[in-house]
């Protein structure tokens, strides 16, 4: 049997109806991934142990295990605590979305904050002890010297980051959500036949991720065409 591109102009415009959600996922997560990263990079450079640990554990963990395994831990997982249930946070975490939100936060936040203490790592440190021999406090050599060349280095590895969200983010049809892997799901089931669909759907993650290099190529301050 050929390729019926008829199917595949008809999936496309419903594919894009789940887009919306598949962005507000990824959306999401990046900024609750970001914004756990910061801290755990702080604690990743610290040089005491007690506060170095724990970070180390969190990233080690959830670098180490899938995606996936760790969505069904928190989506299936947390029902199983009373006290959780009882909480207001139960209105919240009770929904598919929150639950993926969670998750994919949780994931991106280690791998984020890697990234960061690996790019911070990376400026040489003889830049720092000009700037202190200088008179610069501490901080203004963090913030002046270290920081701005820290997150040059780590916008590269970063922008592989957010492709990796948007291929993570068909991980939420597993858990209802209609998004549009979950889209793409429905249709297949109605037409039978999943290679047109998936294949339609397979332009748009093509899309998006092409979109995402683009924009971390223009970041960059250089062009992201083949050569």
């Amino acid at each position: 049997m050929g390729l019926d591109l008829a199917i595949v102009a008809d999936s496309l415009p419903r594919l894009v109806e789940g887009l919306a959600l598949t962005l507000a996922l990824i959306g999401a997560s990046l900024l609750g991934g970001a914004l756990l990263s910061g801290p755990a990079t702080w604690l990743l450079l610290r040089p005491e142990r007690w506060l170095r640990g724990p970070a180390r554990v969190y990233v080690w963990a959830f670098r180490g295990t899938p995606a996936l395994v760790q969505l069904f831990v928190i989506y299936y997982g947390l029902a199983q605590f009373e006290w959780l249930r009882a909480t207001p946070l139960w209105t919240v975490l009770r929904e598919p979305f929150w639950c993926c939100v969670l998750a994919f936060s949780l994931n991106s936040g280690a791998y984020t904050a890697e990234i960061l203490r690996g790019a911070v790592s990376g400026v040489p440190a003889e830049q720092a002890e000009a700037a202190r021999a200088l008179g610069l406090s501490r901080g203004q050599v963090f913030r002046l010297v270290v920081w701005p060349q820290a997150l040059r280095l780590a916008l590269p590895p970063y922008g592989n980051e957010v492709t990796g969200m948007i291929k993570t983010s068909a991980l939420a049809s597993t858990v209802t959500l209609a998004e549009v892997t979950g889209v793409a799901e429905t249709i297949a089931a109605e037409t039978f036949a999943p290679y047109e669909v998936f294949l339609s759907a397979a332009i748009i993650y093509l899309g998006l991720t092409w979109a995402a290099e683009r924009a971390v190529a223009v970041a960059e301050g250089r062009r992201a065409w083949p050569r």
